[in-house]
C-alpha cells in the first residue's frame, strides 16, 4: 500500500461499514495519511455505529455520510470496498483496489432486537478491526 497518499473506504450508504473502517484506520494511523470514507448513495451515520465504535473510544458522531463523487482522487491512493451482496460503488483512478465482503449490519427487519442489531455492528466493527490491522 503507497504511504504517500491516502484511503478511500467504499460502501452503498456511507453510515455504518465504511464509517465505522474510518474512524478504525484514523486510530490506527494517526495524521500520517488520509483517511476517507464515502458511498454510492450517502445518507446519514448509523447510530448502531457510533454506539458500537464509542465502546472502543472512537467518536464517530462528527463524521458524515458523503458522496463517492466528491472525492478528489489526486488523494486517493488505496481503495478498499466494503461491500457484500450489494453492488459496490466505483471509483475511477489509478489507485491500489482491496475488496472486503463484509456483510452489512444495518437492517430494517423489525423482528431484530437492539441487542441484536449491537452484536451485529459489533461483529462487522471487529472484522473491520482485524483486516485494518493487517494492512
Amino acid at each position: 500500500m503507497s504511504e504517500s497518499k491516502g484511503i478511500l473506504f467504499l460502501c452503498v450508504a456511507n453510515s455504518a461499514r465504511s464509517q465505522m473502517a474510518e474512524g478504525l484506520a484514523r486510530l490506527r494511523f494517526g495524521s500520517s495519511r488520509s483517511i476517507q470514507s464515502a458511498g454510492s448513495t450517502p445518507s446519514s451515520v448509523n447510530p448502531y455505529a457510533v454506539e458500537v465504535m464509542r465502546e472502543l473510544g472512537i467518536e464517530l458522531a462528527g463524521q458524515h455520510s458523503k458522496s463517492v463523487e466528491t472525492i478528489d482522487p489526486a488523494s486517493v491512493a488505496t481503495v478498499i470496498t466494503l461491500c457484500a451482496e450489494e453492488v459496490c460503488p466505483v471509483f475511477l483512478g489509478h489507485v491500489e483496489r482491496l475488496h472486503w465482503p463484509i456483510a452489512d449490519p444495518a437492517s430494517h427487519d423489525p423482528s431484530l432486537s437492539r441487542a441484536q442489531m449491537l452484536a451485529r455492528f459489533r461483529e462487522a466493527r471487529d472484522e473491520l478491526r482485524s483486516r485494518i490491522e493487517t494492512l
